[in-house]
C-alpha cells in the first residue's frame, strides 16, 4: 500500500523527485569531498601563526577596507583569475581563501589549484564564521 502510493506520487511529480535527487547528490558530494580543503577560523589561526600562510581575502574592495583579516592580501573575486600570477611568490606557503561566507573563496580555491597551487586551503564560513569565533579583524592597508 505504502509502495504503492511512493510509486504514484513519483510518477505524478517526477520533477520533484529528480529535485530531490539531484539536491541528496550535491549534499552527498559537498559532505565527501567538499570538505577537504578547507579549515575552520581557530585552524586557520594556527596556520598563519605556525605556517605562514597567507590569507588572500576576494570580498570586493570596498567589504575588505570595513574588516579583513590581519596582513591579508586583497584580490576581489571579479578579477581573480587575472590576478592569481601576483600570489606565485607564495607558491610554497599554505594559502588561506576567504569571502564573505565561504562559497566565493570556494570557486577561487578551485582556480589556484588549477594554476598549480597545492596547500590551498578555503575558511570555512568566511569572514562571519571568523567574525563569529571572536577573531580580530583590522581596517589598516597592508
Amino acid at each position: 500500500m505504502l509502495l504503492d502510493q511512493i510509486v504514484e506520487f513519483v510518477g505524478s511529480h517526477w520533477y520533484l523527485f529528480l529535485a530531490l535527487i539531484v539536491i541528496l547528490g550535491l549534499l552527498t558530494y559537498n559532505l565527501v569531498v567538499g570538505g577537504k580543503g578547507s579549515v575552520e577560523p581557530l585552524q586557520a589561526t594556527e596556520m598563519i601563526n605556525h605556517q605562514e600562510a597567507v590569507v588572500v581575502d576576494v570580498r570586493p574592495a570596498a567589504d575588505f577596507a570595513k574588516g579583513h583579516i590581519i596582513n591579508a592580501i586583497n584580490i576581489p573575486m571579479n578579477g581573480f583569475k587575472n590576478q592569481i600570477a601576483t600570489l606565485t611568490k607564495h607558491k610554497g606557503k599554505p594559502i588561506i581563501v576567504n569571502c564573505r561566507s565561504g562559497a566565493q573563496s570556494s570557486m577561487a580555491c578551485g582556480q589556484l589549484r588549477k594554476e598549480g597551487f597545492e596547500q590551498v586551503f578555503n575558511l570555512r564560513g568566511g569572514i562571519m564564521a571568523w567574525e563569529a569565533a571572536s577573531l580580530p579583524l583590522t581596517r589598516k592597508k597592508r
